[in-house]
């Protein structure tokens, strides 16, 4: 392997993270309601779930998925179905103020992971990228390595966004326009989760 390898791999991934979908909206939300450290937490579960998602891709479990295609519809109706519930409490609770009780970090790193378990269509794009970018005999110290580094990218990526989002500035425009933003949050997120479901 060369790090032309882990350069293509980057920017790849890059692009996957920068387009908009159901973890960038999760997490830039769980920032501007709960504050930048519950939101590097969900980063943290997102970005776990997202490396472990090229992990199993390393280790089959693509091939799994073609097998048992049941193993995947499980997991896309329960990932689909928590999106729908997220959205639903997002809605319902749009007008409401934010509270003074905090969000658990554990429970933020939960809520990372599991709006990244939510896609096993993660571990089909990480193994369509490997096999396209990676030579096929690949040690496992290098899997390691490609793992390690996938974590790093979401991990810096993610925790950049958040630090973004949590700005004086920007938080103040998010409680001005509160339930605007959280029902448009909770359309999108609702629609994904329903594209999910219904999708083959």
């Amino acid at each position: 392997m060369e790090w032309a390898h882990i350069i293509a791999f980057n920017l790849t991934l890059l692009a996957a993270i920068a387009s908009p979908g159901p973890a960038m909206l999760f997490f830039i939300r769980t920032t501007l309601a709960s504050g930048r450290m519950i939101g590097l937490y969900t980063v943290w579960g997102l970005s776990f779930m997202a490396a472990t998602w090229t992990a199993l891709a390393f280790m089959g479990l693509d091939l799994v998925f073609a097998l048992f295609p049941w193993t995947f519809a499980v997991l896309k109706t329960v990932g689909a179905l928590y999106l729908i519930w997220i959205a639903y409490q997002t809605w319902v609770h749009a007008k409401a103020p934010l509270g003074d009780a905090p969000t658990p970090p554990a429970r933020a790193f939960l809520g990372g992971v599991l709006v990244n378990m939510s896609n096993p269509k993660s571990v089909l794009f990480a193994g369509a990228v490997i096999m396209v970018i990676f030579p096929q005999s690949l040690g496992w110290a290098d899997k390691a390595l490609i793992v390690a580094n996938h974590l790093a990218v979401e991990l810096i990526v993610g925790s950049a966004f958040v630090f973004a989002f949590s700005t004086k500035h920007v938080s103040a425009g998010y409680l001005r326009a509160k339930p605007i933003f959280d029902r448009i949050a909770a359309s999108v997120l609702g629609l994904l989760g329903l594209r999910l479901l219904l999708s083959r």
